[in-house]
């Protein structure tokens, strides 16, 4: 078994800045601190997303906005923001990462000359915008929320058949509800992803807290993509089901703490047993006291820590042996 490779873990900004720059950059002063590699934020033409009357989804009724349309005019950051945020990211050692919802978010990720684009779950079955991202054959993270196997073989197809490499493309396991339950998670499929499809997996993670993420991650999981926020009480529809900074600075940490915990799938003694062996192990030793002559049994040996001196392994050798000297209880055969 290889060492895993470090886990890709990606701060989800989504539409959690509230469509101002000013809190983006904040996002990503504090995804960097907490130690994610990437921040990701969203692309999407409000118009081109949304016709006028899509009603919002049902976790964000609280939102006082008509229609979804309404609600994405507030949330949306121009193409001005992006170009400077990505190098704001540059400049605070994290990368930057978009996902895109229609064509015209595309071009634009196309004039921010980025190698890796997230194709977000909603988008798994719409074919033209498939067509397009695969005509631009860079890496893909393809999650895979609300959708069937045969949905995301479909899509793999397209990408590879517009000119994808399949090496190219990366799947998440993701249950599209915020804050997505438990019991829907299946993190399984993870196991079975990885057999069915031969790609990298990952966890794109709605549920609440961490343990699911490092759950995904002990299960194989190569990525993990978590929405934060700089406040559950902002306004918007995702702030709720985020982790705070601290929580993502703490999902950081026991990721990276797991993944010193695989070791390399070979078992061996480490440099920090060594040290305990004498200790904690056993050596053969009188039971009582023993005379010259006397034959060593089960009657007057036994063992007892420490491990300086005959090992317990040769036990049946011993027994039957005569006593050369006379040993007192406890002293060392």
């Amino acid at each position: 078994m290889k060492k895993k490779n470090k886990t890709i873990i990606i701060a989800e900004a989504g539409v959690n800045h509230n469509g101002s720059l000013k809190l983006a950059k904040k996002m990503v002063i504090n995804a960097s601190k907490a130690g994610a590699d990437y921040i990701k934020f969203q692309i999407f033409v409000p118009e081109s997303l949304s016709t006028a009357f899509a009603e919002k989804p049902h976790y964000v009724k609280n939102i006082k906005n008509k229609s979804q349309l309404e609600m994405l005019k507030k949330l949306k950051l121009n193409e001005k923001d992006l170009f400077y945020l990505k190098k704001y990211c540059v400049k605070h050692n994290i990368k930057f990462l978009v996902s895109v919802f229609d064509e015209e978010s595309l071009i634009i990720f196309k004039k921010l000359k980025l190698n890796l684009l997230k194709i977000p779950s909603g988008e798994i079955n719409n074919i033209p915008l498939l067509q397009s991202i695969g005509k631009l054959k860079k890496k893909v993270i393809l999650s895979t929320g609300m959708s069937s196997l045969k949905e995301i073989n479909d899509a793999i197809k397209i990408l590879v058949s517009y000119g994808l490499k399949k090496k190219q493309i990366s799947i998440l396991q993701c249950t599209t509800e915020y804050p997505a339950p438990f019991t829907d998670l299946n993190l399984k499929v993870i196991h079975l992803f990885k057999k069915r499809f031969k790609l990298r997996v990952g966890f794109s993670d709605h549920s609440l807290g961490i343990e699911a993420s490092i759950a995904a991650v002990s299960m194989g999981a190569e990525i993990i993509e978590k929405h934060f926020t700089l406040s559950k009480s902002f306004k918007g529809p995702d702030h709720k089901a985020s982790l705070t900074v601290k929580e993502l600075t703490q999902l950081v940490k026991s990721i990276r703490n797991l993944e010193k915990a695989f070791g390399i799938g070979k078992k061996y003694l480490t440099h920090t047993e060594k040290k305990n062996i004498k200790i904690v192990r056993k050596s053969i030793v009188a039971k009582k006291n023993i005379l010259q002559g006397e034959y060593f049994t089960t009657n007057n040996i036994t063992t007892k820590r420490p491990a300086i001196g005959k090992s317990p392994n040769i036990w049946s050798k011993v027994l039957g042996k005569k006593a050369k000297k006379d040993y007192l209880k406890d002293q060392l055969i």
